[in-house]
């Protein structure tokens, strides 16, 4: 009989990979939220056009970020991926971000098995200094019309530095 209890964890992150599910798909002004008591996504909030997600946006399973969520993840890929997909991910570093005055970190990943790109992506400076200051200025200004000056971005963070915050999250939710 098959095991219905099964839950995707966080992954091997001590070598570099971890498992995200997708909540946004690049390009979506749809505020989707993982809620783990119902186990399913919810629409938070539709966001103006011009605050689209410049990347694919998900969470870690079975972590917990200081603010309380999932551990969230910036999938860097040439495509869009359907909210609820999950993929095993290469880490190359974190974004390290403050919400409403609480860090809120984003630990960038590669598609692991991503034969366009992934290969040639190993850390932040391989995605280049154009596409780090994009991800900043969203992440800045998203909240622009609904509360100025709530974020900021307190930079980025090496593959080790996001292992740390993995662990971190994860410890997080095993005390939970």
């Amino acid at each position: 009989m098959a095991d219905f209890n099964v839950v995707l964890e966080v992954g091997d992150w001590q070598n570099g990979t971890v498992n995200t599910v997708i909540e946004i798909p690049q390009g979506s002004m749809l505020k989707v939220e993982w809620d783990r008591r119902r186990a399913a996504f919810m629409l938070d909030r539709v966001e103006p056009a011009i605050f689209a997600k410049p990347v694919n946006y998900g969470f870690i399973p079975q972590t917990l970020d200081e603010d309380g969520d999932e551990l969230d993840t910036l999938v860097v890929c040439d495509e869009p991926l359907a909210t609820g997909v999950w993929l095993e991910g290469k880490i190359v570093g974190v974004l390290n971000f403050e919400d409403d005055g609480e860090m809120d970190y984003k630990v960038v990943v590669v598609p692991a098995d991503d034969r366009n790109t992934g290969d040639s992506i190993h850390t932040l400076d391989d995605l280049g200094e154009r596409w780090k200051q994009k991800i900043e200025h969203h992440f800045t200004h998203y909240k622009d019309l609904k509360k100025p000056g709530s974020t900021k971005v307190q930079g980025w963070g090496d593959v080790e530095a996001a292992k740390k915050v993995i662990q971190e999250s994860i410890e997080r939710w095993n005390n939970q």
